[in-house]
């Protein structure tokens, strides 16, 4: 009887295909998302869900029966520290398929697995950027003041022999003036 022994062989011999379910799912955990076949992809979210509700507790054990199938130690370490702990709540569905199209050369069905998050996490990890920006725009004004310095350090160190030259020259000066009031000016406004 074949009772309770389902499962895809993929047209693959038994060594062959836990190779490709190991490395596969190793990228899954590595990169959070992969694109694949259907079938491929089914497979492996069958072996990535077994896995992550491994990781939930984290016990010697646990990582030894994990550690069967995924050798890199650094991933293992994330499977239990991050994508473990992120689920602990979820009863399951910790990944995701998104369907992609058709591939071109054998017309096969791709898709795209991986891994669902709380809404409660990705929240953190946008607001970290926009402090970014923020400093960027502080740190602008200071950079265009240092340029302005300089242009009118090297203007005068460099003797103009027309008198055309001498005109363009002073209205750039004058631009240049005009363009560090702004500056100091918006910086009083922003202190």
């Amino acid at each position: 009887m074949k009772h309770r022994l389902g499962g895809n062989k993929l047209s693959r011999k038994t060594s062959h295909r836990k190779a490709m379910t190991r490395n596969m799912v190793t990228s899954l955990f590595r990169y959070e998302r992969i694109t694949t076949t259907k079938a491929k992809a089914l497979e492996i979210r069958r072996t990535a869900e077994k896995m992550i509700t491994r990781a939930k507790i984290d016990s010697v054990h646990n990582r030894r029966i994990i550690n069967r199938d995924i050798k890199d130690a650094e991933i293992l370490n994330k499977l239990f520290t991050e994508l473990g702990p992120v689920n602990k709540d979820r009863p399951g569905g910790y990944t995701r398929v998104l369907k992609t199209g058709l591939r071109k050369g054998d017309a096969a069905e791709m898709v795209i697995l991986e891994l669902v998050f709380d809404a409660k996490e990705e929240p953190k990890k946008k607001a970290a950027k926009p402090k970014k920006k923020a400093e960027k725009t502080e740190k602008a004004p200071e950079v265009k003041k240092e340029k302005a310095v300089k242009a009118e350090v090297s203007e005068e160190a460099v003797p103009t022999e027309n008198a055309k030259d001498a005109a363009p020259a002073e209205e750039k000066e004058k631009e240049k003036t005009a363009d560090s009031e702004e500056v100091k000016a918006t910086e009083e406004s922003a202190e």
